[in-house]
């Protein structure tokens, strides 16, 4: 029977899928590249080697089943925002559209969290590059022996012989607990004893508890994160004001690994919380919330610290003091919690931190930072007194090598200590 129908015309070809691989262990993640690889062979992997971008170099490396070629380009600036939007950026929107699936094996210095926000807003020939792609997520590879101690060391990253850049004064826990807590995939390589991979897996089950955590010789297709909890952060950096328990993690203690949740809604004292810091930092994993001072009232504040190193930076304002105008700006979920919370005298201004500690006592961080709110007497003095109190935290500068459309969070107040107790 004649038919005047043609061929089914080929739909529209779906977008290149993006895979963002890190890890500390250039080995581990070697390893996971090839059983990608071994699983899709077609598979393009694109590697930025910053070990010399001090030195104004940059080598890309590009690798599919064809070929592998290494490019050495110069950079105008030792900076890592530079090369993220004067290289890394604009080679993954020439691969979008011509490839199936890309690899974007990451430098151990570069966090995932700030490329995929890269990928989400820097513009690059006016589209970003994950409006072209599909983000699949985040997977990173854990030294099963080692990864605990990197994320719990003082050891900066100059130190460890990582970077070469002069104003890179990041610990090696700050990289290895940002590269866990923001994975999709947890990939174990090496072996540890017992003892030491039940504390291991205890932290990370608390510290990224939506991330698959697999063995090496476990993996199998689930590697192309094909199969993610609905919760699964695919990329997406959380807000400032989500809540910070994120991913149902165990609240019950294991292996000496607890959770603590520190909420307050007197402000804190700026001196006292500067002298109680290192009860955050000695036998603490990850500390992460926000927080309010009583000298800077309409400033939110966040609180993050990995191992032996800290930071605090301003984040915005509250909404308390602000007019309608404010509220209809943020965020609905925003909205719902300020309401919900409302204080009559605070407003939406409060103190919530959560503690992941693996060698100290959660009941006694809560103590110390109990004493470090303002007293009654304090409280009642008033506003006025308030900002008249000491207050030892610095503004620091903002970054520049921005293009002018920093957010407000680019502005931070930092604290740099150790376990030591080192002054900052």
């Amino acid at each position: 029977m004649p038919s005047d129908v043609g061929p089914a015309e080929a739909g529209p070809r779906p977008p290149t899928e993006l895979l963002v691989l890190t890890g500390l262990t250039p080995g581990g993640v070697e390893q996971v590249i090839g059983l990608i690889r071994s699983t899709d062979p077609a598979v393009v992997v694109v590697h930025h080697d910053l070990r010399e971008v001090d030195r104004g170099l940059l080598h890309r490396r590009l690798r599919d089943a064809d070929s592998d070629t290494t490019t050495t380009l110069e950079l105008a600036h030792g900076c890592v925002s530079c090369t993220l939007r004067e290289d890394l950026l604009p080679t993954l929107r020439r691969l979008a559209g011509t490839v199936q699936r890309v690899v974007l094996h990451l430098d151990p210095v570069l966090e995932p969290e700030e490329v995929c926000w890269s990928l989400s807003h820097v513009l690059v020939d006016g589209q970003a590059v994950a409006d072209v792609v599909d983000l699949r997520g985040v997977i990173t590879t854990v030294h099963a022996s080692g990864w605990l101690d990197d994320a719990t060391s003082d050891e900066t990253l100059a130190e460890r012989g990582m970077t070469g850049l002069p104003d890179d004064e990041r610990t090696v826990a700050q990289v290895a607990v940002g590269q866990a807590e923001f994975a999709d995939l947890i990939v174990y390589t090496g072996s540890a004893e017992g003892w030491e991979m039940a504390r291991t897996d205890a932290v990370l089950a608390r510290l990224s508890p939506a991330a698959l955590r697999l063995r090496l010789a476990e993996l199998d297709e689930r590697v192309l994160l094909t199969e993610l909890p609905a919760e699964a952060r695919r990329g997406r950096p959380d807000d400032v004001h989500a809540p910070l328990l994120r991913g149902r993690p165990p609240l019950n203690p294991d292996c000496g690994v607890r959770l603590l949740l520190f909420s307050a809604r007197r402000p804190f004292h700026p001196e006292r919380l500067h002298d109680a810091i290192d009860v955050l930092l000695d036998g603490v994993v990850r500390t992460r919330g926000r927080i309010w001072l009583a000298t800077r009232p309409e400033a939110v504040l966040w609180l993050e610290s990995a191992g032996g190193g800290l930071q605090i930076g301003y984040a915005g304002e509250w909404l308390a003091g602000q007019d309608a105008r404010a509220w209809e700006r943020v965020a609905p979920e925003r909205r719902a919690m300020a309401s919900l919370g409302w204080d009559p005298r605070f407003g939406d201004r409060a103190q919530d931190l959560v503690v992941l500690s693996h060698d100290a006592d959660p009941d006694e961080i809560d103590v110390v930072l109990r004493e470090a709110l303002l007293t009654d007497a304090e409280l009642a003095a008033g506003e006025a007194a308030w900002s008249a109190l000491p207050d030892p935290f610095g503004w620091c500068h903002e970054d520049p090598c921005r293009d002018g459309t920093a957010e407000a969070d680019d502005l931070t107040v930092s604290v740099e200590q150790d376990n030591r107790g080192e002054d900052d």
